[in-house]
């Protein structure tokens, strides 16, 4: 039986690592793509001579022709400008949707049938240039932010209570950016709600630092943006995806009127298995998480409008 395919676009930190954690795990073979001639052979043959090492026989090789990328059933898409130290999201907007739009078109041509992970940001935006640059089904277009803001508010969590990580859970909804709603009654701990083990003041600060999480890392290296958390994210999906797992993931879909909220990606807790967004599982909101969902939406729409223009 033929092993998956995976292509990774864009060979900078995201996409590399993105390639390393699907090789290793013997998940899928690996084509790694880039504009820039040499980089993707090179970091493909470097993962290529770990694998005797490492112990495992996916073959990842490095090209900058799509034709190579033939056949994929996932696309992972990381290719675009890292946001630099006081750039928000919405400076990325436009250059990254032309870098965006362009691959994916090349990359959905010669896989028709594989499944879109979007990565570059700002990620909500990018998700409609995606699916609109391929025609694919809101099914087989998906965003990576969700895994990644409720891994941040787990680590958080975690920290702030002496607790092993794998113990937590968390709830994060909406845009990716600093308008994303941690949903703290539904993030827990062994099962018990964070707002039962935390004063009111600490779950805020938990909060905002996990709507800031990106800006954190970015102020910290000064020269990138964070990588090594992106990468498990993706991988997770990706897994959930190749696997049939059938996991219940916060990702950013394409809503139909769930949530209250239509024609928009934003990020809901959604089914992952082998056709891609299974279902959007959706869940009661109070009237407050109800409003900053709405938000949320309101500032992915915004963006999406500046596209349009």
């Amino acid at each position: 039986m033929p092993r998956n395919r995976v292509t990774v676009i864009g060979a900078g930190n995201v996409g590399a690592t993105t390639a390393q954690r699907i090789a290793e795990a013997g998940l899928a073979d690996v084509v790694l793509v880039d504009i820039v001639e040499g980089l993707p052979q090179g970091k493909g043959l470097d993962l290529a001579e770990a694998a005797p090492v490492v112990s495992h026989d996916a073959r990842v090789v490095g090209t900058n022709d799509y034709a190579d990328t033939a056949s994929s059933d996932v696309i992972v898409v990381t290719s675009g400008l890292a946001r630099q130290p006081g750039m928000s999201r919405d400076d990325l907007l436009t250059k990254n949707a032309g870098i965006v739009r362009s691959v994916v078109e090349q990359a959905a041509k010669a896989s028709p049938d594989a499944i879109i992970v979007v990565v570059t940001n700002p990620l909500d935006a990018m998700c409609h240039v995606a699916m609109e640059a391929s025609g694919f089904p809101r099914e087989r277009v998906i965003g990576m932010a969700g895994v990644l803001d409720s891994a941040r508010f787990r680590t958080f969590i975690a920290q702030e209570l002496g607790v092993s990580v794998e113990d937590t859970h968390a709830f994060v909804l909406g845009g990716h950016g600093d308008t994303m709603v941690p949903l703290s009654r539904y993030s827990t701990v062994a099962g018990v709600p964070i707002t039962e083990l935390l004063p009111a003041d600490r779950v805020r600060a938990l909060e905002e630092r996990t709507a800031n999480g990106g800006a954190e890392i970015v102020g910290l290296l000064k020269t990138g943006s964070a990588f090594y958390a992106p990468a498990a994210g993706v991988f997770e999906m990706v897994e959930s995806i190749l696997l049939d797992r059938k996991r219940v993931l916060p990702c950013a879909v394409y809503l139909q009127g769930e949530f209250g909220v239509d024609g928009l990606f934003v990020g809901v807790p959604a089914v992952l298995g082998r056709t891609g967004m299974e279902r959007v599982f959706e869940i009661e909101l109070t009237a407050d998480e109800q409003a900053a969902f709405t938000r949320s939406a309101d500032a992915v729409r915004d963006l999406v409008d500046v596209l349009r223009r």
